[in-house]
């Protein structure tokens, strides 16, 4: 891309040297930079399924598709005494779109896994920005064991998501302070932290895993995972 340099009026001002700038010196851009022209006026953000409209003006836009996070795994009261494994976070596709031609897209947003009450929690679902990008949601904590990770697709940029912490094996042999599998964190936020005592998971956002269940001796009893957090999606509108 060429440069295009300041108009020679705004040189002339500068009282120091004229052929060189200050950075004390204020001046006013009124050339062209050759290639720009895209500049961000709006942002649309999608917390559940639906459509997508095209502001009047706009000609590309960025979008960010996020999976849903998987469910927590549970605390066990059995001999096994396991804390539950955090479920995963959802991937994440980036794709810049020239919508000139487009007036609307439908949106699909993931639901959050269910944590489990008793063994595995389950996947969370996929979103997708109609058939341009989409990413999985993660999986489920499966007992002790974390969640596996969703992944992005057919984006310029592809994440995978952060896969869920695993929960400690307790079998009432430690002291009663190893915490439960934290969920994973996606693209945008944090997870659910994993939780201590006759504590159930704590549930994250935006594509986080939920945190897994507690077992504690101390309690005698196993407690069920968070659910994962439902997907996301967030549109840059550029005129």
């Amino acid at each position: 891309m060429a440069l295009t340099t300041l108009p020679t009026a705004a040189l002339a001002n500068d009282a120091v040297d004229n052929t060189k700038l200050n950075l004390a010196d204020n001046y006013a851009f009124t050339g062209t930079i050759s290639g720009a022209g895209d500049v961000l006026t709006s942002i649309q953000t999608f917390t559940s399924s639906g459509t997508w409209t095209k502001p009047s003006g706009i000609k590309k836009i960025k979008v960010y598709v996020t999976g849903a996070g998987g469910g927590g795994g549970s605390g066990d009261n059995t001999w096994y005494k396991t804390n539950g494994g955090g479920g995963g976070a959802g991937g994440t596709a980036i794709e810049i779109i020239d919508v000139s031609s487009v007036s609307s897209v439908s949106v699909t947003i993931g639901t959050g896994g269910s944590g489990a009450t008793t063994g595995y929690g389950s996947s969370g679902g996929t979103s997708s920005f109609g058939s341009y990008c989409s990413a999985t949601g993660g999986g489920g904590g499966q007992g002790a064991e974390g969640g596996t990770a969703g992944v992005g697709s057919n984006g310029d940029i592809n994440l995978t998501g952060g896969g869920g912490a695993g929960g400690h094996w307790n079998n009432n042999e430690h002291p009663p302070y190893y915490g439960a599998g934290k969920g994973g964190e996606s693209f945008w936020s944090g997870a659910g932290r994993g939780s201590r005592g006759n504590a159930s998971g704590a549930l994250g956002s935006q594509g986080s895993g939920g945190s897994g269940g507690r077992h504690e001796a101390t309690y005698g009893s196993g407690t069920g995972g968070a659910t994962g957090s439902d997907g996301y999606v967030v549109v840059e509108e550029y005129a």
